[in-house]
């Protein structure tokens, strides 16, 4: 079974890594944050993948913990941005 977790957490790495590279490089406030919103995903995926590599339903807990963290912040700043847009009409 480590086998086939290893081979899935390659394209997770890979997301991680590009994900990051976007968070840093820019450009704007909304590129940076779906690049966030895209790092708290892979994060979930690293926790399910540790759930069933280890057989702990903990870490599928960490994983519901994360995704509905991600959903209200990813709520949240739709709104923000929503406001902010109309703002300057």
């Amino acid at each position: 079974m480590t086998g086939i977790v290893d081979w899935l957490e390659l394209p997770l790495v890979a997301a991680l890594a590009l994900a990051g590279w976007r968070m840093v490089r820019g450009p704007s406030a909304a590129d940076r944050f779906v690049a966030f919103d895209m790092l708290t995903a892979v994060a979930v995926g690293f926790a399910a993948l540790t759930a069933v590599s280890t057989g702990r339903a903990a870490f599928l807990d960490v994983a519901l913990g994360l995704a509905l963290v991600n959903f209200v912040a990813t709520a949240a700043f739709a709104l923000f941005l929503e406001r902010n847009d109309g703002a300057g009409e």
